[in-house]
């Protein structure tokens, strides 16, 4: 693969003031109390679940109502008409796999699919691989980020995309979701009935899931059948007159035989994209068919991949205190302000924050003053200086609009000049 898909963002340090107001509010934060998706924590943050985790507990008590039913009111049919250990079995291999098949849903759930840390600012330009396509970013500025980069995967090449709201561009088979608000890594798609993004570090336990799910359901179905047949054969009746004398039977029955046609198709398309080395978003957005898949290395290597690979570690300390992790903190520029990557890589950082609260009157002065150079300047003809930065580096683009922008900063100064001092009033 040619050129580097992702850079960690640079460390940022806490400035003196802000590490002694961190302190005085008591127990310091974590990463997860600042986290920018919408995933749950639970646990200090050592488990992660998606925004719906709520639905997880409709998926287990449609798993374990019907397997309890099945143990009490099917399975103690059966019991008589096998020897005594089968007997147990067949009530025993419903419950395990039952508890099985929940294991596989928390260990989906509750776990980092594979989520990519954001950025703390736009990445540098580079000359290559990068498109040279211009753009509009969302809050109405220029934008310096070409939307869309290409690199080569496997000689193939493949174009990744800048996300806006990580500020980093998407390695190859990441899509940002939009339900957590993240970027994941070879993600799949958005399972509402686990809760959680499937991606490159739970895939293979959902697959497990829903192909344990599926044999589970086949199991009742064939037992509550068999169960049904008994009935018919030891009171000489109909199905209909069984159905009576064994309602539990028939609902398992229809239950499990709608169910099956679910789960058991997920599983089987499942199975196709593992053996074609494919995601679902991939599956549905780019349609490999008669085209190039850079990923498929041939079925075996493709089922080794998805189930016998070593599962990454995640990318993300939830538990990180927030002087020893700090990217996950709340940048404080405001969105309307397009920065230079230099300036965010070097001059931007929280002690500015810091600093800005110790700007006293005689420096808001010198401001003015210069806002009134600029504006004489400006009246003038001659050109203000309002940067932007271009394709290459370095190069400062000089245009005369600068004027407005410095009076907006200022009244953005006089703004947060005066919520600061209340605020620092306040304490």
């Amino acid at each position: 693969m040619r050129g580097k898909m992702y850079k960690p963002p640079l460390p940022l340090q806490l400035s003196s003031s802000n590490q002694r107001m961190i302190e005085a509010s008591g127990q310091r934060k974590r990463v997860y109390h600042v986290w920018k998706g919408s995933n749950r924590f639970f646990l200090g943050g050592r488990l992660i679940f998606g925004p719906d985790v709520r639905s997880m507990i409709l998926t287990i008590f449609l798993i374990i109502v019907p397997v309890l039913l099945f143990a009490v009111f099917v399975s103690q049919r059966l019991v008589n008409e096998f020897q005594h250990h089968l007997g147990e079995l067949i009530t025993g291999i419903p419950l395990g796999f039952a508890f099985y098949d929940i294991v596989l849903l928390f260990l989906t759930a509750c776990r980092d699919p594979g989520i990519i840390p954001r950025s703390t600012h736009p990445p540098d330009p580079e000359d290559d691989n990068i498109s040279s396509l211009s753009w509009t970013g969302s809050h109405g500025g220029l934008s310096s980020v070409p939307p869309f980069k290409d690199v080569l995967v496997n000689d193939v090449l493949v174009r990744v995309k800048y996300c806006h709201t990580c500020m980093l561009y998407r390695p190859p088979r990441c899509s940002h979701c939009s339900i957590c608000n993240n970027c994941v890594e070879r993600f799949d798609h958005h399972c509402p009935w686990v809760g959680q993004c499937i991606g490159k570090r739970n895939y293979r336990f959902f697959f497990m899931f829903v192909a344990s799910t599926t044999i589970l359901c086949l199991y009742v179905l064939a037992f509550c059948c068999l169960s049904l047949k008994h009935v018919m054969a030891a009171y000489e009746c109909s199905l209909w007159e069984a159905l009576t004398n064994s309602p539990v039977s028939g609902i398992l029955v229809i239950y499990t035989f709608v169910v099956v046609w679910f789960v058991g198709g997920l599983t089987i398309f499942h199975v196709y994209l593992v053996c074609t080395n494919q995601t679902t978003y991939e599956n549905f957005r780019y349609r490999y068919d008669g085209k190039t898949n850079p990923y498929n290395r041939g079925c075996s290597e493709n089922f080794k991949e998805a189930f016998f690979s070593t599962i990454p570690a995640s990318k993300n300390d939830f538990r990180a205190k927030i002087n020893e992790d700090v990217n996950a903190f709340p940048t404080s520029l405001p969105v309307r302000h397009t920065m230079s990557p230099d300036i965010a890589k070097n001059g931007y950082n929280l002690e500015m924050v810091g600093n800005r609260q110790a700007v006293g009157a005689e420096e808001f002065d010198e401001i003015q003053s210069q806002i009134s150079t600029m504006t004489g300047l400006d009246r003038s003809g001659t050109p203000g200086l309002n940067a932007s930065w271009g394709s290459d580096k370095g190069n400062w683009e000089i245009t005369p609009n600068s004027t407005p922008n410095l009076e907006a900063l200022s009244a953005e100064f006089v703004l947060e000049h005066g919520f600061l001092e209340t605020e620092k009033f306040d304490i």
